[in-house]
C-alpha cells in the first residue's frame, strides 16, 4: 500500500480560515447530490461534515469517480477551500466547501442499514447488531471522546499523585 499523506484537519474543522489553502481530508461520504453537471459530496468524520464540490470543469475522470460514490464509502480528498456561495449557517463548515482537485476510494460500502446519523428511526437490536456502524454516529462518538477524556484526567491526577498502576490478572 503506498503512503498516505497526513490529514490537513478533520473535515468539521474546515471553517473560513482555510478559504484560499488546499486541504487533504479523510472520511466517510455521508451523501451525494447530483445537479447534472455538478455534484455535491457531504464528508463526514467525527468532528463534522464538510463540502465537496465536483463539477464537469474539474474533469472526466474526477466526475466519473464522483457519480460512482455510494454513502459510507471511505475517501481521500484533496482540494481548495473556497467561500460558499450558499452560506449554511446550521453547520460549523457552513461558510466554505471544498473544490475537489482528486478523490481516492479508500473503501467502497454496501448501503448501510440505517443512515449514519442522530435521531434515527431504528430498532435498538438493529443498532447493535450494526454496532459498527453505530458508532459513526456524532452523539455516540461524542460519548465515547467525553469518556477518553475522563479517562485520560483521571490517570493525569493519579500520576501526578504518585499513584502507580498496576494491572494483575483475575
Amino acid at each position: 500500500m503506498e503512503h498516505m499523506e497526513k490529514r490537513t484537519n478533520y473535515c468539521g474543522n474546515i471553517t473560513a480560515d482555510y478559504i484560499g489553502k488546499k486541504v487533504n481530508l479523510y472520511g466517510w461520504v455521508q451523501r451525494v447530490r447530483n445537479l447534472g453537471n455538478l455534484l455535491f459530496i457531504d464528508l463526514r468524520d467525527r468532528e463534522g461534515i464538510v463540502q465537496i464540490v465536483v463539477n464537469h470543469d474539474s474533469g472526466k475522470k474526477l466526475m466519473d469517480i464522483a457519480e460512482s460514490l455510494g454513502n459510507e464509502y471511505v475517501l481521500q480528498v484533496k482540494g481548495n477551500v473556497v467561500k460558499r456561495s450558499d452560506v449554511n449557517p446550521d453547520m460549523k463548515t457552513g461558510e466554505v466547501e471544498v473544490d475537489a482537485t482528486d478523490i481516492i476510494i479508500l473503501n467502497k460500502a454496501k448501503n448501510p442499514p440505517f443512515e449514519i446519523k442522530d435521531n434515527i428511526d431504528v430498532s435498538e437490536q438493529t443498532r447493535l447488531k450494526y454496532r459498527y456502524l453505530d458508532l459513526r454516529r456524532p452523539s455516540v462518538q461524542k460519548a465515547i471522546i467525553l469518556r477518553s477524556k475522563i479517562l485520560r484526567a483521571t490517570h493525569e491526577y493519579f500520576d501526578q499523585h504518585g499513584f502507580i498502576n498496576i494491572e494483575t490478572p483475575e
